[in-house]
């Protein structure tokens, strides 16, 4: 297997609402092989991973619940760009097994059809109705267990938040990070003129909904790093606002400003938001409190800037300011207040976006071709155009993880939500139902962390 590296490691298991406890015959320290899989640097190699079919005992399939599931498994792994899934065909004596463990589990076949893991389903009470189901992971050269999980009382509603919860551990598992499948975008969709709102998706494009419902045009939703607001900007016939709203109660409030400009709200990691604010002749970038009321300055210069953006430990911000002459990406240390210039390259670059890990900003240019999405390492200096077209592709944003990145494009027609990664690569678009899509941004609500 190239360049995938073993270990041994135990992990630990993410505690979930349907979650019961170790799976049977894995006794509690049990050493397990964990294969890791770097995905943060540039020539990652694919993943090559089977689905076992779901069994409800030995060489017996599961055609209800399980089937469903598995198809779910599927869906969303289809979503991560170095997971190759083996086709059940090339798969010599089939996917339907005489067990869901060793020693009954043949990893042999699966070895010949070049898979690195097979993923076995159980479901050891039937799959119907509410019951339980085991999922286990092996390494097939070695036949060690990556992790195993048991939910119980599944039914059919459940389905789509066990999949979810089963990818993230296997992501996690092979990467240390499996923030992807726990994450929700928000995002603005229009429905006419002078008329989008703000919506909510899983980036597989689950759970599509709306949580605004206001005459007007929302702008750069941003959520809280507890999961409990989405702030944005708001324009109506009459004034600029920020919007906030409310997970815990459903409800949206406007704020208002003197000035009447409010432009591109980010979250800091203590829940304070930075807003770039009308003072004079030029925007400001403000903090404001708790109570989104105003705090004290982030940067002030004779210039525009906007579009504040942090990293995870909130002691840097990129931002986007004009002070050169056309607009660029800088980057402030909060602690000594030294500003540094980020975009080296092109006339136009905007909207920036810090990686969580203080690594990368993400941002867009305005080329010849129309606008397109380029990295910045902050580590090497080296800058790296990661998206081609067609269209135009605006409104990048880092996934929690650092590594997946979902951005806006006219590529298809109309502008929609598209998925790619912090090396590029092929983009795959976010379902979002009917309408204009864009300002995606990526938010962990707190019952999925």
């Amino acid at each position: 297997m190239k360049k995938l590296s073993l270990l041994l490691a135990v992990t630990a298991f993410t505690a979930f609402a349907l979650l019961a406890a170790f799976l049977p015959g894995l006794r509690p320290g049990e050493a397990r092989a964990a294969m890791r899989v770097d995905i943060m640097n540039p020539g990652q190699n694919l993943v090559n991973l089977a689905l076992a079919a779901p069994l409800t005992g030995p060489e017996r399939q599961a055609t209800g619940m399980g089937s469903e599931l598995q198809k779910l498994v599927e869906q969303n792994l289809s979503f991560l760009p170095f997971v190759r899934l083996t086709e059940p065909r090339a798969v010599l004596g089939g996917i339907v097994l005489k067990g869901w463990e060793p020693p009954s589990l043949d990893f042999k076949r699966f070895q010949l059809a070049g898979s690195d893991i097979v993923v076995t389903t159980y479901w050891p009470s039937g799959d119907s109705g509410t019951r339980p189901v085991q999922i286990r992971a092996f390494e097939t050269n070695t036949g060690g267990r990556l992790f195993g999980k048991e939910y119980t009382k599944v039914n059919s509603k459940d389905l789509p938040e066990v999949a979810d919860r089963f990818c993230a551990d296997l992501l996690e598992a092979l990467t240390g990070n499996g923030d992807f499948f726990r994450s929700t975008l928000a995002f603005v969709k229009k429905s006419g003129k002078m008329n989008a709102n703000v919506w909510l998706v899983k980036p597989t494009g689950r759970d599509l909904r709306r949580i605004t419902n206001m005459p007007g045009e929302a702008l750069s939703p941003a959520w809280s790093p507890d999961g409990r607001f989405v702030v944005f900007s708001h324009i109506d016939p009459k004034s600029h606002a920020l919007g906030v709203w409310d997970r815990s109660t459903g409800k949206v409030q406007r704020i208002r400003f003197p000035g009447n400009v409010v432009i591109g709200p980010a979250f800091m990691p203590d829940n304070k938001v930075a807003v770039a604010l009308s003072r004079g002749k030029y925007p400001v970038i403000y903090l404001l409190n708790h109570v989104f009321q105003k705090e004290r300055i982030l940067e002030e210069h004779n210039s525009i800037n906007v579009s504040p953006t942090f990293d995870k430990t909130g002691t840097r911000m990129a931002f986007t300011s004009s002070r050169l002459g056309g607009p660029q990406i800088f980057l402030k240390d909060l602690g000594s207040g030294s500003v540094t210039r980020v975009s080296k390259n092109g006339t136009y670059n905007t909207e920036a976006n810090l990686s969580p890990d203080g690594t990368l900003v993400v941002y867009s240019r305005m080329t010849e071709y129309g606008q397109r999405i380029f990295v910045q390492d902050l580590v090497t200096g080296m800058e790296r155009q990661i998206t081609f077209g067609p269209g135009s592709d605006e409104q990048p944003s880092f996934c929690a993880d650092s590594y997946f990145i979902a951005f806006s494009s006219t590529r298809g027609g109309g502008r929609h939500i598209y998925l790619t990664t912090r090396h590029g690569g092929d983009a795959k678009q976010v379902p979002t139902g009917d309408g204009q899509a864009f300002f995606p941004r990526w938010g962990m609500p707190v019952q999925q962390k």
